[in-house]
């Protein structure tokens, strides 16, 4: 009898999951993606774009043989199950597999696993379905178009800027920063100055004169004030509060990237790695299970099960009272709610309990999902607010101070979320008080900070640009492409990011932008509930982006290379830097005429003198970056060795000593010099 073959896209997925289907299933990985689009045709696309945008689809470098071996797996079985990703990008994995493999419509089920856990792997199969050719053409969409925008601008700004790459999503992201920048450095600071009464065990801000707010601009401003104050306040109003924090919904994917960067310091892309890792499956003693629910989500959604069960959870560890409701949020444009949030598989499956199973990194990203899912559903926190007004020669001050009377969910989230208990004496109205500490500060307003990589995806998820799932690429793409840099974790544009902003605006400034993008991730998902046509969407677009393109061809300047101030020793000409396959170089402006090419000046870094020839001994590396010891007089005198040399000889052997593991050894043979 023929096995059920089950086709997932990751190998550690896989293993997982044959030991929960045990006999009669198979299961193989694609590893990932088998075709993409080739690079022929018009504009080298891969798309033909007369031919409403046929694809022409091509197998992955080094995935031949793959295929191959996935094709006789699949003629060797009954029954073939599609269980790549539970997302658009899975879909059309899928779908690409049914094609590459030639599986028949008869032969295949669609199965969807949202976490990698027995029962709900063994379950998933009792809901199978067929691919869902929706999905498939926003996904095929999404390809086409990112191709040609990032082919074709990035052919342009490489012949115009000498930048690397331009994208549909990417040059917003960059514009986004760059246009931060220009905000900051347009910024015109601002004096103001606050006035504050100290007591003994509270402090209190001057706000308003006679019922008017007070703005205070200049220090005679400050000193006219504080001139016409007494040591004598009165107490006009005291106003207690009972108020409530509510805790925040469970993690989507957007808010888990900003989350782990701002309370772990993880990038996005380590984020997205290790969370891939907890879904797909750690070895437990007894058992491999995926500890987080699937991590590419835009839902805040949890199960009715867990929901129950995190309840039962609740009222047997803390108690009835810190049992809270389900969070809800309108369901915005662009939310993909076929998913839940993240969230532990089990509540049961404490960070405690697992901690020992898992890299210190896996454990502290673990920690954060539990606890915030957890808190989710607890009872708001609540604190008493107090807020004190007192009079001094009609000049009023505030002060205000907050005390918990119910922790509620801070209990488990505490450490995430800093919130201290700041009391104030009590007061009550008519009561008077006396000081003569009053001091007045100067302070200027601030520009706008740059962008962190939690505020830029949380800008990018506000706006509706890009999915959560693309905003690693997004952000490696701007850095290695050397448009940004990183300063105190913020992203500070390059030269280069600002040139190839500002020469994408001059002729694309109808399509790199904000709305623009956000309306195209919005045709997007029309089209994958089946509500538009995608060779409308992608018509409406290339009849309106190519014509630009061509232009932009003819009509944009050509940035110059930047001068270095040298001129070149055959003709005169200045000197410049140039771009290269290999990074950035010095040559000169007169190319073709003159192709003189600066040689790079190495830092030689001498170790010792080479005791076979008298020469230097230098470190050098190899391709991948390994240091290594060898004489300068190569290929003459071919001495080289990986421990570091002391330039003596072995007495015994006559061949170099080096220093290994604290000791100096002879190179051949076993001498060991004493100490």
């Amino acid at each position: 009898m023929k096995e059920n073959l089950v086709i997932v896209e990751s190998p550690s997925k896989s293993k997982t999951i044959e030991k929960y289907l045990g006999k009669g299933y198979k299961v193989v990985s694609s590893k990932g993606h088998i075709r993409d689009l080739s690079t022929k045709g018009k504009f080298g696309l891969g798309v033909d774009v007369d031919k409403n945008f046929e694809p022409d689809y091509v197998l992955i470098n080094g995935k031949a043989k793959l295929v191959k071996d996935l094709k006789k797996a699949v003629s060797e079985s009954d029954k073939v199950y599609l269980a790549t990703d539970p997302d658009r990008e899975g879909e059309a994995i899928s779908w690409h597999l049914k094609e590459a493999l030639g599986i028949k419509d008869k032969q295949y089920e669609r199965v969807l696993f949202h976490e990698i856990t027995k029962d709900k792997v063994i379950d998933a199969f009792n809901h199978t379905r067929k691919i869902d050719d929706n999905l498939v053409r926003s996904q095929e969409t999404r390809r086409i178009l990112d191709r040609i925008i990032g082919f074709r601008l990035s052919r342009l700004m490489q012949s115009k800027t000498g930048g690397k790459s331009a994208g549909r999503v990417q040059s917003v992201a960059l514009k986004l920063i760059v246009d931060r920048e220009r905000e900051i450095e347009a910024f015109q600071k601002e004096e103001y100055w606050t006035i504050t009464s100290t007591f003994d065990d509270f402090e209190a801000e001057l706000f308003e004169y006679k019922k008017k707010k007070l703005e205070i601009k200049t220090k005679e401003e400050a000193d006219e004030i504080v001139s016409q104050l007494d040591k004598n306040y009165t107490v006009l109003e005291v106003e207690s509060k009972l108020k409530a924090r509510k805790a925040r919904p469970p993690f989507i994917t957007s808010t888990l990237q900003q989350e782990a960067s701002t309370k772990l310091g993880f990038p996005a892309r380590k984020t997205m790695m290790i969370a891939q890792k907890l879904y797909e499956g750690v070895d437990l003693e007894s058992e491999t299970v995926g500890l987080i629910t699937y991590m590419r989500t835009d839902s805040i959604r949890l199960s009715d099960e867990f929901i129950g069960s995190t309840f039962h959870y609740i009222e047997e560890n803390f108690g009835k009272e810190y049992i809270g409701y389900i969070k809800t949020t309108k369901k915005t444009e662009n939310v993909q709610d076929a998913h839940e949030a993240i969230r532990p598989t089990s509540i049961l499956r404490t960070p405690l309990s697992v901690k020992k199973y898992l890299s210190n990194d896996e454990y502290r990203l673990y920690d954060l999902i539990y606890a915030r899912a957890l808190a989710s559903l607890m009872k708001d926190a609540k604190y008493n607010q107090t807020t004190v007004i007192l009079d001094n020669n009609d000049y009023h001050f505030k002060a205000t101070g907050q005390v918990s009377v119910f922790d509620g969910y801070s209990k488990v989230y505490e450490k995430y979320e800093t919130s201290e208990d700041k009391p104030l004496p009590e007061m009550k109205e008519k009561m008077h008080l006396e000081t003569d500490q009053v001091e007045a500060k100067q302070h200027f307003t601030q520009p706008p900070s740059r962008y962190t990589e939690a505020k830029l995806i949380k800008e990018l998820e506000e706006l509706g640009i890009g999915r959560p799932s693309t905003y690693a690429t997004i952000i490696d793409t701007i850095k290695k492409r050397g448009y940004v840099h990183v300063e105190e974790k913020k992203f500070v544009p390059t030269e280069m990011g600002i040139t190839t902003t500002d020469k994408l605006q001059e002729s694309f400034d109808h399509i790199i932008n904000v709305e623009y993008t956000a309306k195209m991730e919005s045709d997007l998902d029309e089209i994958a509930d089946g509500n538009e046509n995608s060779l409308k969407v992608l018509h409406t677009f290339y009849d309106e982006f190519e014509p630009m393109v061509e232009k932009a061809f003819g009509s944009m300047s050509k940035v110059a290379p930047k001068e270095t101030g040298e001129i070149c020793p055959n003709c005169g000409s200045p000197l410049v830097v140039r771009k290269g396959k290999y990074g950035e170089f010095v040559a000169c402006s007169n190319y073709p005429t003159c192709k003189y090419i600066k040689k790079e000046e190495k830092e030689v870094k001498v170790v010792t003198t080479c005791p076979l020839c008298k020469g230097n001994i230098i470190e050098r590396k190899t391709r991948k970056g390994k240091i290594f010891y060898g004489c300068d007089h190569y290929p003459k005198c071919k001495f080289a060795t990986w421990d570091l040399p002391t330039g003596e000889l072995c007495p015994s052997c006559r061949s170099p000593l080096v220093q290994k593991n604290n000791q100096i050894k002879c190179s051949s043979c076993d001498y060991v010099k004493e100490a």
